[in-house]
């Protein structure tokens, strides 16, 4: 069997981990720590933050903070806040990651692949060759940066940007 080796896993496992909550997309921009809770940018209605569990580096939500299930529940405030901000995110991801492509979109409902009951958009950035064996057969996904690491990158862009 070939070995993976992944040295720098030990200081992520070793962490200590964000404590659990039932309305993490509530709770988490009342901290008053972005930084901890990832959030990259803030807009009046809605803000961006780092997936904790990314598809690909640099992996975008795009979340209003007022508590919605649905796109058709947004003000109509809100829903041009959510898509300016999801735009935004785009531009941030593209200057600090350069990548090919982009995945946006919502997954509405648990058969959908919602997992958290508040509305959330992804942004994704997606490079070419980005995909490989390994999820399908290793059930494993590689990242090659550290989640704070991303999360410097692109606040550091976002603050740029708003300038």
């Amino acid at each position: 069997m070939d070995q993976l080796h992944a040295y720098w896993r030990m200081e992520y496992i070793e962490a200590p981990r964000f404590p659990k909550t039932e309305r993490p997309f509530s709770e988490l921009p009342a901290l008053g720590d972005d930084r901890a809770a990832l959030i990259v940018h803030r807009s009046t209605l809605s803000y961006l933050m780092l997936n904790r569990f990314p598809y690909n580096p640099g992996h975008l939500l795009a979340i209003p903070f007022r508590e919605v299930t649905d796109i058709e529940d947004l003000t109509p405030e809100e829903s041009a806040d959510l898509m300016a901000i999801m735009t935004f995110a785009k531009k941030v991801i593209r200057t600090a990651l350069k990548p090919n492509g982009f995945n946006v979109g919502f997954n509405l409902g648990s058969a959908a692949g919602g997992s958290i009951p508040h509305l959330h958009g992804h942004i994704v950035p997606r490079w070419d060759g980005d995909t490989n064996f390994m999820p399908v057969i290793g059930q494993t996904r590689t990242l090659p940066q550290a989640l704070e690491s991303t999360w410097e990158k692109l606040a550091a862009t976002a603050a740029e940007l708003t300038r």
